[in-house]
């Protein structure tokens, strides 16, 4: 282990090369990247440098990349949902198991999945929706085996009676695209009649909920006592009065937390340095989001220690031998 300690914490003499996986290029993603880049350049050799790379499908391209060793890092949600990784179940099911990606931590970041419908269709139940078989054009992410927000939005719909093909027996269809915010703007400019997304504190989605009415579909018990069975899914709600004209609280699914995952033969002093960035100067990062408030913010905050040494992958020898060290495991 190569690492230094000194006052300002610790230290790599030698300089070193990284390879992260972001997001498309403007999302939260690359705002992580950015902030752990240069912490861990600040602290190791002088011909340091970290890459961040754009990707371009829905993010499970980001895990292989890393699992294959042709990145360092990469950053996943809903965090619960990427244990399935190392056994190549659920979503990995068509990658195949990736028993060698670990963690560094887990990052707070309170979100769920909703499907909202158009009032003019005076529909407010799953079981209404069912009844009156609407001819729905539904706006959200594509499940084409690297976008984690369309495996679960396709999920969600079967759980509760609405396959593709039942969707395409009324008339309806999915309105299909890579990222939260196009789905957003397809429902915003009536390219579509439904939108079911993540991303739900976003402005995107209070725009269509308190602008243009919008009315939010409540999960059934039984739908998500399903999605349970699988592994990953977690029962989740959105509180009453998120927005101004939803006064109830709304039952849904969670997909929530992010992951920040490596390779488990990272060099140990790096993956310890990286590990000591993101929590010793966590203030940091807290303070690109403290504009906003925390229930609002695409990263909750404040960031817990304790609560970030427990991700649903395990952690990585160096950021164990970190938290153990700081007192943050028992």
């Amino acid at each position: 282990m190569a690492e230094k300690t000194s006052s300002s914490g610790p230290s790599i003499g030698r300089s070193v090369t990284l390879h992260f996986i972001g997001d498309w290029g403007m999302a939260n993603f690359h705002r992580i990247c950015a902030f752990l880049s240069q912490q861990f350049s600040d602290r190791a050799g002088p011909r340091t440098r970290v890459a961040t790379w754009s990707m371009r499908d829905g993010g499970v391209e980001g895990m292989q990349l890393v699992h294959d060793g042709e990145a360092d890092l990469c950053i996943a949600t809903p965090a619960k949902l990427m244990q399935t990784a190392l056994t190549g179940t659920g979503l990995f099911a068509r990658t195949g198991p990736m028993p060698s990606l670990r963690t560094l931590a887990v990052l707070p970041q309170r979100d769920r999945m909703l499907l909202a419908i158009d009032p003019k269709w005076g529909i407010r139940s799953w079981a209404e929706l069912r009844r009156k078989k609407p001819a729905l054009r539904i706006a959200t992410s594509v499940d084409d085996g690297t976008n984690f927000i369309g495996y679960v939005a396709m999920r969600y719909m079967e759980a509760h009676g609405v396959t593709e093909e039942t969707l395409k027996s009324w008339g309806g269809s999915y309105v299909l695209t890579t990222r939260p915010e196009q789905a957003i703007e397809n429902m915003r400019v009536g390219n579509a009649d439904a939108v079911l997304q993540e991303a739900i504190m976003t402005p995107w989605w209070r725009n269509l909920m308190e602008n243009h009415s919008l009315e939010p579909i409540p999960s059934e018990d039984g739908a998500v006592a399903r999605l349970i069975a699988q592994e990953g899914f977690r029962r989740a709600s959105i509180r009453a009065g998120f927005w101004e004209t939803i006064p109830q609280e709304i039952p849904t699914i969670d997909f929530s937390d992010f992951l920040i995952i490596v390779r488990e033969d990272m060099p140990e002093d790096i993956a310890y340095l990286l590990t000591w960035c993101l929590v010793e100067r966590r203030h940091e990062l807290e303070a690109q989001y403290a504009h906003i408030p925390p229930e609002r913010s695409p990263l909750s905050y404040p960031l817990d220690p304790v609560a970030m040494a427990k991700p649903s992958i395990p952690l990585h020898a160096g950021a164990r031998r970190f938290y153990q060290a700081g007192g943050y495991l028992s």
